[in-house]
C-alpha cells in the first residue's frame, strides 16, 4: 500500500476553493464543447470532467499532422506553475484508436447499451467518445484505492468512480475518475504519455520510470461466471484492485476446484518514456502568457502512430505545500471517522498548539473551519472562517482537443524537415471570447531553415455566437494569409536570426502588399493566391471578407526556397484598434535546433546525432532554453567580423562553427559536447571557444578533447562559439629539422676528417673506382 500511495499522491492536496482552470488553445481545446452557438457550453459532462468554466473552449474543428513534425501545444492555466505559491504538474497525453470521435450531439454518451444504436455504445457515432465503454465499465466495477487520504469527504461508494474530488461518483463520458485524478495511475489506461512539466523536477526519474509508456500494469481478471453473477445483481465494486484479493476469488464459491481470479500483466505501450522537466513560470489568477510574453507551450514531435482518430489531453494539478502529500504517512488513517468531523491530519503542531487548545481554536483540517486567530480580544475571541474545500485540496483540471489525425508522410517528403503553421482563437473581442483567445497564428514567429517545408493549415467554426464582434458573416471563423506592405519607417530590432536577411513586409503596417510585388518564402504566385482567397477549394462567391469560403484550409507542405524575414497578416481579422492577426516567418540558411532543458537533464543535437550537447541530471538548477546553430565557415567569419571580432588562431578550418546559446555559464556541472570534424585530416587539430560574439577577439583552447571517428568530444560549462582549427603537425616538423641537422653534422665531420688524413681519402677513392669496374658488364 505504501508504494501505491506514493504512486498516486500527486493529486492529493491543493489550495482551497481554487478555480484554476486550464484551456488548450492549439490544438483547439474543446472544454466539452461541440458546435454550440452560445457562449457557455451546453454540457459540461459530455466527454470528460474539466473542472473548468463553462465559457471556455472552441467549437469542433479537425486537422491532420504528418509524423515527425512538431505540434506547438499552447494553453493557459489560471493558477501558477513553477512558482513558490504551490506545487504544479502539467501532464500531456494522447490517445489514438478507431473509435475516438467528436460526435454530432452535445448529449453525454449513454451508460446503458439499450439506449445506443444496435446496443453498441462504442460504435454509436451520434455521441462523442474518447475512452471506451469497456474501460469505464471496468473502472465502475473495480474497487477503489482505499489507502488514499480523502479528508472528510463522504465517498458514496467503494469503486474507482468515487474519489475525493468526485465523491458522488458522477459520470462524464467514459472517463474513469480515479484515473483522471491520480498520476501515474496504477492500472492500465488507454492514454500515452507525452510529457510531464512540473515544479518538482527531482520527481522526474520516478514519473518516467512509472509511466505506462515503459512499465506494464497489472489487473485482476475475474471468472466469466463471477462477472455475470455480479452484473445481474448490479454490483459495483466486485473486481479487486490487488493481487491478494484477486487470487482469493473462486467461482462457484462452493466449488474448491472452481475458476479462480487471475492477476494478469498488461504490457506497456512500448514507446519511449515521456519527457519530464520544469514547467515554465506562470503567475496566480492569470490566464495569460509567461515570461517574455510567450504562451505556455510545449513542442511535441508527432510519433509514428498512424491513425485518423486521435485526441490530446492536458491535465493540470495544483497542490499546497503546507504538508508533504507524497509522504506515505499521509494516508487513509488520517481521514475523518464520520462525515462533518475534522480529519486527523496534524495542523496544530506547526503553530505550537497542543491538541486540546488547537481543536478548541479551530486549527483542524476540515471543510471551511472557523479559526480563532487571536486568543482573546475584549471579552471574546476573534474568529475567521477559512475558505477550505477538502473536495478541492489536490484539484485536477483538464482540457482535451477535438479529434485530429496522424498521417504517414508522402514518399517525396520522407526525411524532410516540415514545420506546422496553424491558427488559434475564435471570433469575438477579448471579453466575448474569454477564457478562449482571439485569433493568432501558431507559432506567431516561425524560425525555419531554407529548403525545409512549411505546412500551412487551419480550421474554425460557423457556429460562434452571432453577437460576437468580428468581420464578415456573423458567427463565422475565417482566416487567410497575405504579405504585409514593405517597411516604410524604422521599427525596432528585427529580431533573432535576422542577420543580413532582407525584411519583407512590416509589422507596423496594416495594408497588404500587391500580389505582383510579393515574395512569400519563395512560394509560387498560385500558392500566394490560394492563401489569400482560400482557393482552390473555393471558386467564386462573395469573398471580400471570405464569407463564402469554408472553415477549413490546407495548403499542404510547401518548400521554402528564399531567405528573408516575412511579415504577413489575415485581411479578414486584422482590425487595428480591436484585434491583430499577424505573423512572421524567419528563413535562415543555417541549421538550428532548440529545446528547454532543466534539472532532469537531456540532450540536444543538430544535423543528425553527430554534434550537440549532452547535459547530465543535476547539471542545471533551473529551466534553460538551449539553442544550437551551425554556421558555415564563410558565414561564421562574416558574423565575427561584423561583431568586431577576428579569428587569429590556427592555420585553417577543421569544422564549421557550432554556436551554443545561452552564451553565459549556465551549468553548475560540466556537460558534454560533440563537434563534427572534416574527414581525412592529417594536421594537428585543436578546438577553440569564444564566450562573446560581440568581442570574439579572445579564443581559448578547449582542454581534454577526445577525437575519434572525426568526432571531437569535450566537456564545458558554458555556451558560446566553438570551432576546430588545424595546426601544422609539430612532431613531423621537429623530426625533419632533426634529420636535416644530423645530415649536415655528418657532412662537416667527414670534411674535417679527410683534410687531416689525405691518405684516407686516396684509399677511399681507389675502392670506389674498383667497385664501379666490377659492376660493369665487360672489361
Amino acid at each position: 500500500m505504501q508504494l501505491i500511495l506514493l504512486m498516486c499522491l500527486i493529486g492529493l492536496f491543493t489550495n482551497a476553493y481554487v478555480h484554476g482552470d486550464v484551456y488548450l488553445h492549439n490544438p483547439r481545446g474543446s472544454n466539452n464543447r461541440l458546435d454550440e452557438a452560445t457562449r457557455p457550453r451546453a454540457n459540461a459532462n459530455r466527454l470528460f470532467n474539466s473542472e473548468n468554466n463553462n465559457r471556455g473552449g472552441y467549437n469542433v474543428g479537425n486537422l491532420y499532422y504528418y509524423a515527425g513534425t512538431v505540434m506547438n501545444i499552447e494553453w493557459t492555466n489560471q493558477h501558477s506553475c513553477n512558482n513558490p505559491n504551490n506545487h504544479c504538474d502539467l501532464v500531456l497525453q494522447y490517445m489514438c484508436h478507431n473509435l475516438v470521435r467528436d460526435g454530432v450531439t452535445t448529449r453525454t454518451i449513454p451508460e446503458n447499451p439499450t439506449l445506443c444504436s444496435n446496443y453498441d455504445c462504442n460504435r454509436d457515432i451520434r455521441y462523442g467518445m474518447h475512452e471506451t465503454y469497456d474501460s469505464y465499465t471496468l473502472c465502475k466495477h473495480r474497487t477503489r484505492n482505499k489507502g488514499l487520504f480523502t479528508a472528510d469527504q463522504n465517498l458514496r461508494g467503494n469503486s474507482a468512480i468515487y474519489t475525493r474530488q468526485n465523491p458522488a461518483g458522477n459520470r462524464r463520458g467514459y472517463e474513469c475518475p480515479e484515473e483522471r485524478d491520480y498520476y501515474p495511475y496504477w492500472h492500465g489506461t488507454q492514454w500515452k504519455d507525452i510529457a510531464i512539466l512540473t515544479s518538482e523536477p527531482t520527481r522526474c526519474p520516478y514519473y518516467q520510470a512509472e509511466s505506462q509508456n515503459v512499465k506494464s500494469r497489472w489487473q485482476c481478471v475475474v471468472p466469466t461466471g463471477y462477472y455475470r453473477y455480479h452484473i445481474q445483481r448490479r454490483s459495483k465494486d466486485f473486481i479487486p484492485n490487488n493481487k491478494k484479493d484477486c487470487e482469493k476469488i473462486v467461482y462457484p464459491e462452493s466449488d474448491p476446484n472452481g475458476t479462480r481470479g487471475r492477476w494478469s500483466e498488461y504490457p506497456s505501450h512500448g514507446i519511449p518514456a515521456p519527457e519530464c522537466r520544469e514547467a515554465d513560470w506562470s503567475r496566480d489568477n492569470h490566464l495569460g502568457n509567461t515570461i517574455g510574453g510567450y504562451p505556455m507551450m510545449y513542442n511535441w514531435t508527432i510519433p509514428d502512430d498512424f491513425q485518423e482518430n486521435c485526441v490530446l489531453r492536458l491535465r493540470y494539478n495544483i497542490s499546497t505545500k503546507e504538508f508533504d502529500g507524497w509522504s506515505g504517512d499521509i494516508n487513509s488513517t488520517l481521514n475523518s471517522v464520520k462525515p462533518n468531523e475534522p480529519t486527523w491530519l496534524d495542523v496544530l503542531s506547526r503553530f505550537n498548539l497542543n491538541q486540546t487548545e488547537g481543536e478548541k481554536r479551530g486549527y483542524v483540517y476540515e471543510q471551511n473551519p472557523n479559526v480563532q486567530v487571536f486568543r482573546k480580544i475584549g471579552n471574546k475571541g476573534f474568529w475567521l472562517q477559512l475558505a477550505i474545500n477538502t473536495n478541492q485540496f489536490g484539484r485536477t483540471f483538464q482540457d482535451r482537443s477535438h479529434r485530429f489525425a496522424i498521417r504517414k508522410r508522402p514518399k517525396e517528403l520522407e526525411n524532410k524537415i516540415i514545420h506546422n503553421l496553424n491558427v488559434r482563437g475564435k471570433r469575438g473581442n477579448i471579453v466575448q471570447v474569454y477564457p478562449a483567445v482571439e485569433y493568432d497564428f501558431v507559432p506567431n514567429t516561425l524560425l525555419i531553415t531554407k529548403n525545409s517545408y512549411v505546412h500551412i493549415q487551419w480550421t474554425g467554426s460557423n457556429t460562434n455566437p452571432n453577437n460576437n464582434d468580428g468581420q464578415g458573416k456573423a458567427g463565422t471563423d475565417r482566416s487567410n494569409v497575405v504579405m504585409l506592405r514593405n517597411k516604410n519607417y524604422p521599427e525596432g530590432n528585427p529580431g533573432a536570426g535576422s542577420g543580413s536577411n532582407r525584411l519583407l513586409g512590416h509589422w507596423g503596417n496594416n495594408y497588404p502588399n500587391t500580389l505582383a510585388n510579393s515574395n512569400f518564402t519563395g512560394l509560387s504566385a498560385q500558392d500566394m493566391l490560394n492563401l489569400a482567397l482560400l482557393s482552390p477549394n473555393q471558386f467564386g462567391g462573395e469573398m471580400s471578407e471570405l464569407d463564402d469560403a469554408g472553415t477549413y484550409f490546407d495548403l499542404g507542405p510547401r518548400k521554402v526556397t528564399s531567405n528573408g524575414i516575412y511579415y504577413y497578416m489575415s485581411t479578414r481579422n486584422n482590425n487595428f484598434s480591436n484585434r491583430s492577426q499577424k505573423g512572421r516567418i524567419v528563413v535562415i540558411d543555417y541549421l538550428t535546433a532548440e529545446k528547454k532543458i532543466g534539472w532532469n537533464g537531456g540532450n540536444l543535437t543538430i544535423n543528425g546525432e553527430q554534434q550537440g550537447v549532452w547535459i547530465q541530471q543535476g547539471a542545471l538548477q533551473s529551466l534553460v532554453n538551449v539553442r544550437l546553430e551551425i554556421w558555415n565557415r564563410d558565414d561564421g567569419e562574416r558574423r565575427i567580423k561584423d561583431a568586431q571580432g577576428s579569428m587569429k588562431v590556427g592555420d585553417g578550418y577543421a569544422s564549421d562553427y557550432l554556436v551554443v546559446y545561452p552564451f553565459a555559464n549556465f551549468s553548475v556541472q560540466p556537460f558534454e559536447m560533440t563537434l563534427k570534424l572534416d574527414s581525412e585530416l592529417t594536421s594537428e587539430i585543436h578546438i577553440y571557444h569564444s564566450s562573446y560574439l560581440n568581442n570574439a577577439q579572445s579564443w581559448e583552447r578547449v582542454a581534454n578533447v577526445n577525437i575519434k571517428n572525426n568526432i571531437a568530444r569535450f566537456s564545458q560549462h558554458e555556451g558560446g562559439i566553438y570551432v576546430a582549427r588545424t595546426h601544422a603537425a609539430t612532431a613531423a616538423i621537429v623530426g625533419i629539422v632533426v634529420a636535416v641537422v644530423a645530415g649536415i653534422t655528418v657532412i662537416l665531420a667527414s670534411v674535417i676528417y679527410f683534410k687531416r688524413r689525405p691518405e684516407a681519402w686516396t684509399n677511399l677513392s681507389n675502392r670506389v673506382r674498383n667497385i664501379r669496374r666490377s659492376l660493369q658488364s665487360r672489361v
